[in-house]
């Protein structure tokens, strides 16, 4: 991209954070704003990578405010529950100290399904609860806060976070003896929502436990129970001989985004972990593919959904970053054809990308209900992908 055409769309994403701000009650702050996890985690990626790109102390302030709100509004009960305080159970003073203990509300607007009432799968997306992709997402942005900030309390949140969500999603199956993992838990993680796994949950808690790792290693205040040897074994272990295709945008942006984030923590390490990059590539692959063929972006803009097509524009400046990376990589394994054929092949479909941005750049396209419906999560993810850095560091 010339330095004309990036320095047009960091101004563009700087505009879109400040009318997030503005919309979510962050800038003029309100005691509780509109919170939503996974939006809330791309936005501090954001917020930090507007503070690197420009230097101004707005945004790493807009960043870690962000970080206190999210915490304050979802860390606790809500206001419609007979339970109050924070959802770890700890006492004021303990639960700001260690304000991850007990995991985050995803931020629905309906309140989660009470044990005796029936699981209803459409109802089910609107209620709350806890997720455990929203949780590596907000795992992510945290450790982001603490590499940008240096202050290694945001990257403890996270594995605080990391030993919560694992020890309460993760089980062993009862007939196999395997781990699994739900999907959606209780608000207070005392019990399933839904009970089947989330197709790349593994995957996702995989490499964000190993980003966590390597970001702890800096810290030289490392508490004994920071380590997440454990947890990574049981990871890996529930994503070996798994195929994580799908023809989802979002997940196909996903999938591209986790390889790039692991190539970044394994190819100074000698590339250990190229089987498992060989996989999410191969995945991707056949996922685009499928895709492309059923010709989505013709579609008018009342039947297409803004975020979901725009992680997909992620994904693939992610794999930009990650075809430079292995070309100028000593580490990586040039002898891998299979893997850079791959990468070859994928890079076909950044059109596709440049397409999506273009689109919903318009203002036009920006009236339709789809995008209105859900404007938060929908300016978030074009900020995200115009200024992707941000969010595809590990």
């Amino acid at each position: 991209m010339r330095k004309t055409e990036q320095n047009a769309s960091l101004s563009t994403a700087r505009e879109l954070m400040i009318e997030f701000a503005d919309l979510t009650g962050l800038m003029p702050a309100r005691e509780k704003g509109q919170r939503y996890l996974w939006t809330d985690a791309f936005a501090v990626c954001n917020f930090l990578e507007l503070y690197r790109s420009f230097g101004d102390e707005i945004y790493k302030s807009l960043a870690l405010r962000l970080v206190d709100q999210v915490h304050a509004v979802l860390g606790r009960h809500r206001d419609d529950d007979s339970r109050t305080g924070w959802i770890s159970g700890l006492d004021q003073h303990e639960g700001i100290m260690h304000p991850t203990r007990g995991g985050l509300r995803i931020g629905k607007e309906m309140n989660e399904r009470r044990p005796d009432e029936p699981y209803d799968e459409r109802l089910e997306w609107e209620r709350d609860g806890q997720y455990y992709h929203y949780l590596t997402k907000w795992m992510h942005a945290l450790s982001r806060a603490s590499s940008v900030t240096e202050d290694p309390t945001y990257n403890r949140w996270a594995i605080e976070l990391a030993k919560t969500a694992h020890a309460r999603f993760t089980y062993d199956h009862p007939a196999s003896g395997r781990k699994r993992m739900y999907w959606k838990m209780s608000i207070d993680l005392s019990h399933p929502l839904v009970p089947s796994m989330g197709h790349h949950d593994p995957l996702d808690g995989l490499i964000t436990y190993l980003q966590l790792q390597a970001t702890a290693a800096r810290d030289s205040d490392k508490s004994p129970g920071s380590d997440l040897g454990a947890e990574i074994t049981d990871l890996a272990a529930l994503c070996e001989g798994k195929q994580w295709t799908t023809d989802d945008p979002l997940g196909i942006g996903e999938l591209l985004s986790s390889a790039y984030k692991l190539a970044q923590l394994t190819v100074p390490k000698g590339f250990e972990k190229d089987a498992l990059l060989d996989t999410i590539l191969h995945s991707s692959l056949t996922g685009i593919q499928s895709y492309a063929r059923s010709n989505p972006l013709d579609l008018p803009a009342q039947e297409r959904l803004p975020f979901r097509e725009l992680g997909l524009s992620i994904g693939l400046h992610a794999l930009e970053r990650l075809q430079a990376l292995i070309e100028h990589s000593a580490g990586c394994p040039t002898g891998n054809r299979r893997l850079h054929s791959q990468i070859d092949e994928l890079t076909r479909s950044k059109p596709l990308g440049d397409m999506i941005e273009k689109y919903w750049l318009e203002p036009s396209n920006r009236q339709a209900d789809t995008w209105q419906a859900h404007r938060a999560i929908n300016m978030v993810m074009l900020a995200t992908s115009l200024a992707p850095d941000g969010y595809l560091s590990p």
